[in-house]
């Protein structure tokens, strides 16, 4: 299980690289460093993650941001949320349960706000009675998910993060229908914390 962190896992590694630009044009060209470091800060604080309070009950939004689909596909629902520039980025588990597969599967870059964002790239964590897709968009394609196959999880635990944006989107159980839906589309949500539905 992944220890409590500042920010996500990996986010140092990219602002090393704008911190390292930035000790180089200190040398070379002086306006750069402020522009890198600044770059450097950035990836630092788009990666935060800030400790959440789960409550006792209920299937959780597995991101921050804002509902932006909520769809019946057969006889299970989808609520999607699109994570802005400025959400936090880090995913967590909506109830508790086992993983039984983390897929990766490949598609399209669109931007994660429009429909044609379903053909994204996307990591599906499958827990059975529910899943969690962590969907890439047109400028983030890196998809860190955290968990493993027969992971027991519990519910708000951390499960990945995208860099640099896009969409997270659970299918609840088949027990729910959408009158059991508590959020609306363009809802502001908190990982870990908003509950989709009341009971899990």
């Amino acid at each position: 299980m992944l220890p409590t962190t500042a920010v996500a896992p990996g986010a140092w590694r990219y602002a090393a690289i704008c911190f390292a630009a930035a000790i180089v044009a200190v040398v070379v060209f002086p306006p750069g460093a402020a522009v890198a470091l600044a770059l450097g800060v950035g990836v630092l604080w788009f990666h935060r993650d800030p400790p959440q309070q789960p409550p006792e009950s209920g299937i959780l939004a597995p991101a921050d941001g804002r509902v932006s689909v909520i769809r019946e596909e057969g006889n299970r629902v989808r609520v999607g949320i699109f994570m802005n520039v400025t959400d936090v980025h880090v995913n967590r588990a909506p109830a508790g349960g086992t993983v039984r597969s983390v897929d990766h599967r490949p598609g399209a870059y669109k931007p994660a706000f429009s429909k044609d964002s379903d053909r994204n790239e996307r990591v599906v964590i499958d827990c059975d009675d529910y899943e969690v897709a962590l969907i890439a968009g047109w400028f983030a394609r890196r998809i860190h998910p955290y968990v493993e196959a027969g992971e027991t999880l519990t519910r708000g635990q951390r499960i990945g993060h995208v860099s640099f944006g896009s969409r997270a989107d659970v299918v609840l159980p088949p027990r729910y229908d959408r009158e059991d839906v508590l959020v609306a589309v363009d809802e502001a949500v908190t990982a870990g914390e908003t509950r989709l539905v009341a009971t899990a």
